[in-house]
């Protein structure tokens, strides 16, 4: 008879108060005794971009490992807020501070509300001089017009609050829409700069109360292109506010994201503070939209997951 371990296993929706959109993200909430191996199985079996998995920790009130389909990230916004939205919902949190052992730190996490907020680690931002528009614009799909609008202004920059991405500003809704990414190049130009992935966005915006609208591509990371991502809107926030894009910096900014992957979705962003001291604070509310058990292998057996 099989060797197997139940746990339970959940797909949860961040960045928004809808089911089926925002992003999804695998939770597992007991992960404890799960070797990497296993891990790593449960999140291609559940097949979201990234699966939390919590665990014990001695340093803080919990710990977290992160694994999309493919590889273990150090960090991951959207599933740092559907799990701690999840404990919350269940009663496992209260309202106010918590914190959270991941690969890149003790992180900070607050409750307020339906709303989950991420503080980030303080801001590396380097201006990319050596990376040629053209070069970005044939990855992107897009014109080579439409990233240069911004330029004078707004640099290309790799910029990280944990995770790298290249950040590309984009001056119109209508080229960030129309891309038709080489997801090739994307992975190349990621790999050139030890970047998670590349995140383009505009002030062009949908909705008129939002500062911004993005898409990000993590090929690389086995995520063509990702619904709303957490981590990459603290780098842009921190990003716009070292080169003061919105002089001053409001304290809350509102990031739209994933509506051509028909996953809309809203990030909040505090950069406000954002000097190589400070921190960014990433807050969005999330919703469950499965939640049942997935059957492990021990870890020396090498059969498949059923769900």
């Amino acid at each position: 008879m099989p060797d197997y371990d139940s746990r339970r296993a959940l797909l949860v929706d961040a960045f928004t108060d809808a089911p089926l959109a925002g992003n999804a993200a695998g939770v597992v909430p007991d992960a404890s005794g799960l070797e990497a191996e296993q891990m790593q199985a449960v999140a291609a079996e559940l097949g979201a971009s990234e699966t939390a998995f919590l665990r014990p920790s001695d340093d803080a009130d919990r710990a977290v490992r992160y694994f999309t389909p493919s590889q273990e990230v150090d960090l991951c916004g959207h599933a740092t807020v559907a799990s701690h939205a999840l404990l919350a919902m269940e009663g496992e949190l209260d309202e106010g501070e918590h914190t959270l052992e991941t690969q890149v730190g003790v992180l900070d996490i607050e409750i307020d509300g339906r709303t989950v907020w991420m503080t980030q680690n303080p801001p590396e931002i380097r201006e990319l001089d050596d990376l040629d528009y053209g070069t970005v614009a044939d990855a992107l799909g897009t014109r080579e017009e439409g990233l240069r609008g911004l330029s004078a202004d707004l640099p290309l920059a790799r910029a990280t609050t944990g995770l790298p991405f290249v950040m590309i500003p984009v001056e119109y809704l209508a080229d960030l829409s129309e891309m038709e990414p080489d997801m090739a190049a994307i992975e190349a130009v990621s790999d050139e700069y030890d970047c998670a992935g590349v995140y383009a966005f505009t002030f062009d915006t949908l909705d008129a109360e939002s500062t911004l609208h993005a898409r990000m591509f993590a090929p690389g990371a086995g995520v063509p292109e990702d619904p709303v991502t957490g981590t990459a809107s603290g780098a842009c926030g921190a990003y716009l506010d070292r080169f003061g894009a919105l002089d001053p910096t409001p304290e809350r900014m509102r990031f739209e994201q994933g509506h051509f992957v028909d996953r809309p979705g809203l990030v909040h962003v505090n950069a406000s503070d954002a000097t190589a001291e400070g921190r960014v604070r990433v807050g969005g509310e999330a919703v469950v939209a499965l939640d049942g058990e997935i059957r492990v292998p021990a870890a020396e057996d090498d059969d498949i997951i059923e769900a």
